[in-house]
C-alpha cells in the first residue's frame, strides 16, 4: 500500500495539523515535504539541489508562491492510487481552499481587478522577492538559530504559535541535511571513479555538520547554501560576496574557486535572480573582495545570460574594479548592471532606514533594492501607465481602447484653455491610478500574511523573531513598498506636442487634436507628422525635460502619502522587465505620434526607443531630471553601445568616465549593452545562427532570440552610441 505522507507529503502534513494556526499547518506540511521531496546530488556539479515537493505532489509551498495547489494533479492521484483516493479527497478538500493565488483573486475589488486588465496599472499579485540572511544561517546553523527562536519566545510567551512553526522549520532544514548526507554516503559506496568516490565522501562528511552547525569553509557553506535555496523555491542570492567571504577565506583558492564555479552553473540551470557585488559600509569603506573578483571572472568566462549580476559602485570603488566592469559589458552579456550608493543609500535613509542598514542594499529579482537580511520590501508592488493616465486626461476618464467609462471624471479637455489645466487633469489620473495600484497592492499584502505565513523566511529576517511575527506580516525591520512607472518618457513627450503646438503656437485646437487621436491619425498624417517634431525627452532640451521634472516630482511625492500593510511607505521605481510592448499595446494614440496598440513603448527611464539623437552625455543629462534620492527601487536607466567603442581601452575609459559622471550628478543606476547593431537584424533574420547572443532587455538579460519579436524590435530601436 502506498503512504499518503509519501505520495502528497505537504498536504498530508498541512491536513494532519488541522485546527491548528495556519502557519504551524504550513510548517509540518514543509516538514513532511522535505522527508520525501525529490533531491538530487549530480555527479560533476556536486551540489545539493532540493526541491519543494516530492514528484507526485499536488500542493507545495514556496517564497512567491505561497501555498500552490494543482487541481488537475490532485484529481490524477485520486485515479492514479486508488487505495489512497478518500484520504486525497479529504486532504484536496481541507487544502483547496487555503490556495494563496485563489485567495488573493477573491480578496481584490472587482472595479479595480478591471482597471488592471486595461493596462492601465496592476498591483500584487505575488508574494515577491526577498533576500534572507544567509549570513545568519550558514554562520549559526539550524541550532544557533534555534537559540533565537528561544530567545524571542522568552520575550513573546504570547506568540507560541509563531514561534512553534518557526521550530518546525529549522526541524525541516535537518530533514533535509540528514537525507542528503545518507545520500551522499550511498553513491560514494556505489562511486567507481575514485574522484567521483571522494567527491561523495566530502560532501557527506559536510553534513555531517551542516546544517544543525555553522559551515566551515567554501564546500560547506555552498552545499548549505544551495540545499536552502532550492527548498525556499530559488530566489535571489544577494550580497553573495560578503556572506561567503569567511568561507571563501577558509579554503585554498583552487578549491574554493571550484565550489563556486559549481554554483555559478547551478545558478544558470536554475534561472537564478539577482546577484550583487561590492558596495560601501555606513562610513563608505569600500568592500570589494576576492569572491567580487571571482564572480566577475565567471561572468567573463561563461557569457551567461544568468544570474542577473549587479554591482555597487560609490565614492571609494577601485578604479581596476570599474575597469574591470567595463571589460565583462563588452563581452555583451549586459552585465554588470551597475548601482550608485551615492543615491540608492540617501534615497533609503529618507525613507527612515539608517546609513548603518541602508548600507547593507542589495537587488533582487531584476532590479527591486531590499536591505539584505531585515526587510521585505524589494519586492514589485505594483506598476502605474503614464500613457493610459493621458489617455484618461485627454478623454475625461473615458478608455478609448475598451470604449468605457472606467476613470475619474476630470474636464472635457477640448475646453481647456491652458496647458496648466491638462497637467492637472493629469495630476489627477494619476492619482486615482495609482491609488488602484496601491488598493491592489495592499489587498495582495494582507492576504499573504493571513494565508501564506512562513516560518522558514521568518527566521532568517532581521525582527520576525525579535517580535514574535511572520516576515509576510510586519515582522522584519522593513517593510516598505515599491511601485513602478511604465511609459513616463511616452506621456512627457505627448505633453510637449501638446503644449508647443496647441497652447502656444496654436497650431490645432484641443477638439482637433482629440478628434485624430479617436480616429488613430487616419486623415491626420500631417497633424501627426508636425507633432513628432517636437522636442522629445532624452536630449537635454529643458523645454521637454522639465515637464518630465514636474510629472515625476508629483508622483514621487504622492507615492509617498501611502503606506503598506507591511509597515512602511510606498516609493517608485521603474523596471519594466518585459512588459514595455504590453504597455504600449494598452495604449490608443498619443500626441507624441504613437499609434494605437503599437508596442514600441519606453523601455527605461530614458528616451522613448531611438528618439534620444543628441548623444549619450545629453540622454544622461536628460535623465538626471529626476530626482532619484526619492526613488527606492531600482530605476532603470538604459543605453546601448556599438561593440567598436568597448574594443578599445580608450573607449572603454570613455564609457567609465561617462558612467561616473551620470553617478556623481545624482543617477542612481545603469544597465548597458554592448552590441553589433547589424548583427541584431540579422538574428531576427536567421535565430539559428544566433543562439548565444545576449542583450539587456529592462532589468535584466536575455538571449535576444528567445524574445518576443515586439521586444526585438524595441531593442533594435534604441539608440546605438
Amino acid at each position: 500500500m502506498n503512504d499518503i505522507f509519501a505520495i502528497e507529503p505537504y498536504g498530508a502534513g498541512f491536513h494532519a495539523a488541522v485546527g491548528r494556526p495556519l502557519n504551524i499547518r504550513m510548517a509540518r506540511g514543509s516538514l513532511e515535504a522535505a522527508k520525501t521531496c525529490a533531491i538530487r546530488i549530480p555527479k560533476g556539479e556536486f551540489l545539493a539541489f532540493a526541491s519543494p515537493g516530492a514528484p507526485t505532489s499536488a500542493s507545495w509551498y514556496t517564497f512567491g508562491t505561497g501555498l500552490a495547489v494543482d487541481h488537475g494533479k490532485f484529481r490524477e492521484n485520486m485515479e492514479k492510487y486508488p487505495d489512497l483516493a478518500d484520504a486525497i479527497r479529504e486532504i484536496y478538500e481541507d487544502i483547496r481552499d487555503w490556495c494563496t493565488g485563489e485567495q488573493i483573486g477573491a480578496h481584490q475589488d472587482a472595479y479595480e481587478r478591471e482597471i488592471a486588465s486595461t493596462g492601465a496599472c496592476w498591483g500584487g499579485g505575488w508574494a515577491g522577492h526577498s533576500n534572507p540572511d544567509y549570513d545568519r544561517l550558514l554562520h549559526l546553523g539550524t541550532e544557533g538559530i534555534r537559540a533565537l527562536i528561544a530567545e524571542g519566545l522568552a520575550k513573546n510567551p504570547g506568540a507560541a504559535d509563531f514561534y512553534e512553526g518557526t521550530f518546525l522549520a529549522m526541524d525541516a532544514l535537518d530533514v533535509l541535511g540528514d537525507r542528503f548526507r545518507a545520500l551522499a554516503e550511498e553513491l560514494a559506496a556505489s562511486a567507481e571513479d575514485p574522484e567521483d568516490r571522494a567527491e561523495y565522501e566530502a560532501t557527506a562528511a559536510a553534513f555531517s555538520v551542516i546544517p544543525r552547525r555553522p559551515a566551515y569553509d567554501m564546500r560547506s557553506a555552498v552545499l548549505f547554501f544551495w540545499m536552502f535555496f532550492t527548498f525556499d523555491g530559488i530566489d535571489s542570492p544577494g550580497r553573495l560576496d560578503q556572506f561567503f567571504l569567511d568561507y571563501w577565506r577558509a579554503t585554498p583558492e583552487a578549491e574554493a574557486i571550484k565550489q563556486l564555479e559549481r554554483l555559478w552553473q547551478a545558478f544558470h540551470e536554475t534561472r537564478t535572480w539577482n546577484l550583487c557585488i561590492s558596495g560601501s559600509d555606513e562610513n563608505w569603506n569600500d568592500q570589494t573582495n576576492e569572491v567580487s573578483w571571482a564572480v566577475l571572472a565567471l561572468a567573463e568566462k561563461y557569457k551567461y545570460q544568468t544570474p542577473n549580476i549587479t554591482m555597487r559602485v560609490h565614492r571609494n570603488t577601485p578604479d581596476a574594479l570599474w575597469n574591470r566592469a567595463a571589460e565583462v559589458l563588452a563581452t555583451g552579456i549586459g552585465m554588470p548592471a551597475l548601482y550608485n550608493d551615492e543615491v540608492v543609500c540617501p534615497a533609503l535613509e529618507k525613507m527612515g532606514i539608517p546609513p548603518i542598514h541602508s548600507h547593507l542594499y542589495c537587488m533582487n529579482g531584476c532590479n527591486q533594492i531590499d536591505i539584505m537580511g531585515k526587510s521585505h520590501m524589494g519586492l514589485e508592488d505594483g506598476e502605474v501607465n503614464f500613457g493610459k493616465c493621458l489617455e484618461y486626461a485627454l478623454f475625461d476618464g473615458y478608455d478609448t481602447m475598451r470604449d468605457a467609462q472606467l476613470s475619474i471624471h476630470t474636464g472635457d479637455a477640448s475646453k481647456f484653455e491652458t496647458f496648466g489645466e491638462l497637467m492637472e487633469a493629469l495630476y489627477r489620473q494619476i492619482d486615482r491610478i495609482t491609488d488602484v495600484s496601491v488598493s491592489l497592492s495592499l489587498s495582495s499584502q494582507m492576504t499573504y500574511a493571513r494565508y501564506a505565513p512562513s516560518p522558514m523566511r521568518s527566521c532568517l529576517l532581521d525582527g520576525c523573531l525579535e517580535r514574535g511575527r511572520d516576515y509576510k506580516n510586519g515582522g522584519p525591520l522593513y517593510g516598505d513598498g515599491q511601485i513602478l512607472s511604465e511609459g513616463m518618457p511616452d506621456c512627457v513627450d505627448s505633453l510637449a506636442a501638446v503644449k508647443k503646438f496647441v497652447f502656444e503656437e496654436g497650431r490645432y485646437t484641443m477638439a482637433e487634436l482629440l478628434d485624430a487621436l479617436r480616429k488613430n491619425f487616419e486623415g491626420y498624417g500631417e497633424m501627426r507628422a508636425v507633432l513628432m517634431t517636437a522636442p522629445k525627452f532624452g536630449n537635454d532640451d529643458p523645454y521637454v525635460d522639465s515637464i518630465m521634472k514636474e510629472v515625476s516630482d508629483h508622483w514621487f511625492a504622492y507615492l509617498k502619502t501611502k503606506h503598506t500593510f507591511r509597515g512602511g511607505t510606498f516609493a517608485g521605481g521603474c523596471s519594466t522587465f518585459s512588459r514595455a510592448a504590453n504597455n504600449g499595446r494598452a495604449c490608443p494614440a498619443l500626441p507624441n505620434g504613437h499609434l494605437r496598440g503599437d508596442p514600441m513603448f519606453a523601455d527605461c527611464i530614458g528616451a522613448v526607443p531611438g528618439q534620444d539623437v543628441c548623444g549619450p552625455t545629453a540622454a544622461v543629462k536628460s535623465a538626471l531630471t529626476y530626482d532619484q534620492t526619492e526613488v527606492t527601487s531600482g530605476f532603470v536607466f538604459q543605453l546601448r553601445f556599438d561593440k567598436a567603442l568597448f574594443a578599445t581601452e580608450k573607449g572603454m575609459a570613455s564609457f567609465v568616465s561617462l558612467a561616473k559622471s551620470y553617478f556623481r550628478g545624482g543617477g542612481q543606476q545603469l544597465s548597458v549593452n554592448v552590441l553589433n547593431p547589424e548583427e541584431l537584424k540579422e538574428a531576427q533574420i536567421h535565430p539559428e545562427r544566433y543562439g548565444d547572443l545576449i542583450v539587456r532587455v529592462g532589468g535584466y538579460s536575455d538571449y535576444f532570440v528567445r524574445l518576443s519579436r515586439d521586444l526585438q524590435d524595441n531593442i533594435i530601436a534604441r539608440t546605438n552610441y
